[in-house]
């Protein structure tokens, strides 16, 4: 005999699979990021799956095991589509002014739902299922756009990072996608939240870091009257601040950077004011159109270098580069738009999208690789980050290649 309590979790394990049948009586109140960290808490362990992350799966067939490694997503993906629905602003909860000491375990694990959301569309298309290719792909889309709700540099770097991931995964399965569903597929980006710009990014890295390490100067300051102290203390903040990576500028030591500011807290913190007008001046920059921002970044660079306050030398150069990858990911998104109208109305089609930052259309060119025809490649006239920016459409599966980058058309080894 059933117990009153097998009943009634029957009862409710019904009812709430007619609640998830029915979408519309799903509730659009909730914060989205509750519902992503519930769609991490089910997320199988990637370090269990490397047969799925580690082989190159184009032109393979699937086997059963990946079939069966990627249906272990299937509980996440429906939470991040619960997600995605949702209507309330997404919050993190992440303090800013914790600086750099401020952890952002979201970043990882999106960037991994994206990944699974990319095998997940071939999955899905080869099932039959175009619909759940369509609504995985917008889940993992719409979670890359919420991440840079909190207006960190590095969240709008991986938000266009899970862009380009999920603007492949259109590509490479181009043949299989029916007109329709890339309708859908394009009218669902159309409509998720606004991407998060670097322009946007820029105040918050102000608070983050420069106003955090004013922050903590100041502290060292109070809380011990040997300036000795102090600036051993500050020396010890700065070292793990120090990046490696120039980008073709000379990025200072520690020492260096003290010996600048005349070995003083006092100095430092001089000099930590004197970054506000660098500030203000980048958010003007990262809102500048392509062709106002390849000479003016160049301008802004030089005098960046030639600035004697060394802490200019090491919050101001990583900017070019992320704006050149927001422009990127911005042509990337047309081009999808381009290859659609194409596929749709032809020739005339690619002349109704423009390239966003020269209002031209696309250039079009058939694709072969190894003397076979596998589809057509769209290119733009941006050429800022030393090759031509451009996405090949896979028309006839076979060996894979890179579809972008700098090694657009290449085999993948």
């Amino acid at each position: 005999m059933k117990t009153i309590a097998t009943v009634l979790w029957t009862f409710l394990t019904f009812a709430i699979t007619g609640l998830a049948a029915n979408d519309s009586a799903l509730r659009t109140d909730i914060n989205p990021a509750l519902l992503y960290w519930q769609a991490v808490a089910v997320m199988p362990d990637r370090s269990a799956h490397d047969h799925l992350f580690t082989n190159e799966w184009r032109g393979r067939e699937l086997d059963d095991e990946f079939r069966k490694l990627i249906k272990s997503y299937d509980d996440s993906f429906k939470l991040l589509r619960h997600s995605a629905r949702q209507k309330t602003p997404c919050d993190w909860g992440y303090d800013i002014s914790e600086g750099p000491e401020l952890l952002l375990p979201s970043l990882a694990k999106a960037k991994s739902f994206a990944q699974a959301a990319r095998l997940r569309m071939r999955w899905d298309l080869e099932e039959g299922r175009p619909d759940d290719a369509r609504d995985d792909f917008l889940a993992a889309f719409v979670l890359g756009r919420q991440l840079s709700r909190d207006g960190v540099l590095i969240s709008a770097l991986v938000q266009i990072a899970i862009e380009n991931i999920l603007a492949s995964g259109i590509a490479e399965n181009w043949f299989r996608l029916s007109p329709e569903t890339l309708r859908q597929i394009m009218d669902g980006i159309a409509a998720a939240p606004a991407r998060g710009t670097i322009a946007r990014c820029v105040p918050t890295e102000r608070i983050a870091f420069r106003d955090w390490l004013t922050r903590k100067i100041e502290s060292f300051q109070a809380s011990t009257t040997s300036e000795h102290e102090a600036m051993k203390r500050v020396r010890a903040l700065l070292i793990p601040l120090i990046s490696n990576e120039s980008d073709g500028f000379a990025t200072p030591n520690t020492d260096q950077i003290i010996q600048a500011a005349g070995g003083t807290t006092s100095g430092l913190l001089r000099q930590l004011k004197e970054l506000d007008a660098y500030y203000d001046e980048a958010e003007v920059l990262m809102k500048s159109s392509y062709s106002r921002f390849v000479p003016d970044i160049k301008a802004f660079n030089e005098k960046v270098r030639n600035n004697p306050n060394m802490l200019v030398h090491v919050f101001f150069p990583a900017f070019e580069k992320c704006r050149l990858k927001e422009f990127a990911i911005e042509v990337k998104i047309a081009m999808l738009r381009a290859a659609l109208d194409y596929r749709q109305n032809g020739e005339a089609g690619l002349r109704t999208v423009m390239d966003p930052l020269c209002q031209e259309p696309f250039q079009f060119s058939r694709f072969e690789f190894e003397g076979v025809d596998r589809g057509f490649v769209l290119r733009s006239k941006m050429t800022s980050r030393d090759w031509t920016e451009s996405l090949i459409f896979i028309e006839k599966d076979g060996p894979a290649f890179y579809l972008d980058g700098q090694n657009t058309g290449k085999k993948v080894n």
